[in-house]
């Protein structure tokens, strides 16, 4: 299994970034797919996580109304779009992928991480 997550980069305060997670040897369409996110001296927490069919979601409170997670089941793929981006979301974003269903605690299958940098 593999999970190649893109997208992260350098953006002003404000901006706006779509991360990809492109998963391989996975069943996706079966799978709870989520986001994490881990700044620097601290732990990895949850941003947002979606069901098989993408009916059920779940965002952290701090990024409700500001990111949003969706699918595409056909590319087997998952993307956060993140808007209005403040300098407090800068963290190494996470893809991760639980063979279970929504919502879970457990995630078996990690990405290796997209670096998202707000400026002030």
């Amino acid at each position: 299994v593999q999970l190649q997550a893109s997208g992260g980069g350098l953006v002003q305060a404000g901006g706006s970034l779509r991360l990809s997670c492109a998963t391989s040897g996975l069943t996706f369409t079966t799978s709870t797919m989520g986001w994490f996110r881990q700044a620097p001296g601290k732990e990895r927490d949850v941003v947002a996580d979606i069901s098989w069919s993408g009916s059920s979601t779940y965002y952290a409170d701090s990024v409700k109304g500001q990111f949003t997670i969706s699918r595409d089941n056909a590319k087997n793929t998952v993307y956060l779009q993140m808007n209005s981006l403040k300098p407090e979301d800068t963290a190494v974003y996470y893809c991760a992928a639980a063979p279970r269903p929504w919502r879970t605690i457990r995630y078996d299958y990690w990405g290796q991480g997209t670096q998202v940098t707000v400026s002030s």
